[in-house]
């Protein structure tokens, strides 16, 4: 599974909401025995990746 959503303020940096629901998110899926592979965040002109910023 890989999960996004965007910032409209132009800022791709996760908030700690951001970062307490993917792992939450992580395992709750993992107890379902899915794989949480990436969640992104899109914002004008760049993006963020919790998988590449090793938060996955």
């Amino acid at each position: 599974m890989i999960i996004l959503h965007n910032h409209p303020s132009g800022d791709p940096t996760p908030s700690k909401a951001d970062i307490q629901m993917t792992k939450q998110l992580d395992e709750i899926s993992k107890s379902l025995g899915v794989v949480l592979h990436d969640h992104l965040i899109i914002a004008r002109g760049s993006e963020y990746s919790f998988k590449s910023e090793g938060l996955l």
